[in-house]
Order: structure tokens, then sequence, then C-alpha cells
């Protein structure tokens, strides 16, 4: 039996994820289950996170992953490319020595515990499109 993965609030919705669950992957389900138009997100937990950073001449992202941290913070949103959602995540991570990492997050799993996501959803659709001059992902109003 699959245990509940989010809750409905007033604001939108509550998801905790368990170790093993992709984040992006949980996100992109409850937005198409619930037709969400466009959410804030914010988060915290324990994860094994990969980040990007962006290569504006390559117009790619140079990424490095992050094994058994805790997310001190994920904010990002939800919005819709193509007919399908469209996540944009960032965090700052910490590890075992207290270092921390920060950027953009390209893939999240669920590490030792849980994952907390908040979702304060939005009335209008929101967009996503490639910006020529920059070719990365812009979210339109």
């Amino acid at each position: 039996m699959r245990v509940p993965r989010y809750i409905k609030t007033p604001t939108g919705y509550l998801m905790v994820l368990r170790m093993g669950d992709n984040a992006f992957a949980e996100l992109t389900k409850l937005a198409k289950a619930e037709n969400v138009p466009a959410a804030s997100v914010t988060a915290l937990g324990f994860a094994h996170a990969t980040f990007g950073y962006w290569n504006a001449d390559r117009k790619e992202f140079d990424a490095k992953t992050f094994s058994n941290v805790e997310m001190g913070s994920i904010v990002g949103s939800v919005a819709w490319k193509d007919g399908a959602p469209s996540i944009h995540l960032h965090g700052v991570a910490g590890d075992s020595n207290f270092n921390a990492y920060a950027g953009h997050l390209l893939d999240l799993e669920v590490g030792t515990g849980s994952m907390e996501i908040t979702l304060v959803v939005h009335d209008k659709k929101l967009e996503r499109a490639v910006d020529a001059c920059i070719g990365a992902n812009v979210l339109g109003l």
C-alpha cells in the first residue's frame, strides 16, 4: 500500500516525502493530479542533491552532486512548459562538517529521514519558455 505523499491545505498542499523519493517526480505527479496552475515552493529535509551552476557561455549547467546532506532551505516554483509541469528549485545544503552548498537544483532524492514541502498555489496558470538571449527557461507572467 502506497503511503499518501500530500494533503490539501487552505493555501495549497503539504507534501511529506520519504527516503528514496524523488522530489521533482513527486511534485510533477502532484501538479498533474491536482491540476495546479502554478505554485510557490518551500521545503527542507535530508537529501542527495545535484546542484547546477548556469554556464552562460555554453548555455548549460555545470553539475555537482552531494550525498547525505541536509537541505536547510529549498525555494522555487511550479509552472508549465509544453503541456507538462515545470519545476524550478534552488536550495542550500549542509554536510556533516557544516560546509554549505547552494544553487539551482537539477535533481533531488530524499535521503535518510524525510522532506517536507509546502506549495502555495496561485490561481493563474503560469508558463515557462526559453529566453533566446540567455538560452534558459524563464517564468512568464
